[in-house]
């Protein structure tokens, strides 16, 4: 009945999820964080065929923040280990390529040890030519970092003369965030799981006019109908954008 509701409406182009909760979800089932991180990874592939299956363009994941660098070093290690184990995984489905995902991690990767960012540069340059669908890892991420970097840079091109500072408007801080890649940067819903109902700093900017859907379940419980739910949600609703 949910699938009738939904399957002939407008399907949102362009989502962005929170992965919240796999820590908790592993304390409630008397396991390691880092498990939760391992069975969050494996929600992730089955998110990924989801969206495929409703052609939805664009996914942006927020797998680790700024701020997570505060974690215990073991928690982080293995949040890495997996993430990269994972995108080697990514690399050799099928679905990726006969789709088209180009692939791309957004956040300061310079800050990630090297091995990822090896196993990263690989994924975006086998995917940087398929512009079918975008999956973005937002990983050492964070909206306040973002609008920053980009400020630095447009600053740096100022006073290198490419530009002056009235030229500066919207459009130039869009082409200099990290999702400049993208034919449609903002998402037109949010989804946060875990009961949390906050953005964390998750694209400050791109966000600006998205749709909110906050649920009630662990990332790692997270299910096919929940995204459906909230779909459904988006669905219902008018976007004005302040008209």
């Amino acid at each position: 009945m949910l699938w009738n509701q939904i399957k002939n409406k407008e399907m949102p182009e362009h989502i962005g999820i929170i992965l919240d909760g796999n820590r908790r979800w592993a304390y409630d089932h008397s396991l390691f964080p880092w498990d939760g991180h391992l069975f969050g990874a494996e929600k992730v592939e089955e998110l990924l065929k989801w969206c495929l299956e409703l052609r939805i363009k664009a996914i942006t994941l927020y797998v680790f923040s700024t701020e997570n660098f505060q974690r215990p070093a073991g928690e982080i290690n293995e949040i890495f280990s997996i993430t990269k184990d994972k995108l080697k995984k990514l690399l050799s489905d099928r679905s990726i390529h006969e789709k088209k995902v180009h692939i791309k991690a957004i956040g300061r990767i310079n800050l990630l040890p090297s091995d990822l960012k090896e196993v990263i540069l690989e994924a975006e340059k086998t995917t940087k030519e398929y512009d079918e669908h975008y999956l973005n890892i937002a990983i050492a991420y964070g909206g306040r970092a973002e609008i920053v970097d980009a400020t630095i840079r447009i600053a740096e091109e100022v006073k290198d003369g490419k530009i002056t500072p009235d030229q500066i408007d919207e459009k130039t801080i869009e082409s200099h965030l990290y999702t400049s890649h993208m034919p449609k940067f903002d998402p037109d819903l949010i989804i946060r799981t875990s009961g949390e109902e906050r953005l964390s700093g998750f694209l400050l900017w791109q966000g600006a006019y998205s749709e909110l859907s906050f649920l009630d379940v662990y990332w790692p419980d997270f299910r096919k109908i929940d995204l459906w739910r909230a779909i459904r949600t988006y669905q219902g609703r008018s976007r004005r954008y302040g008209k």
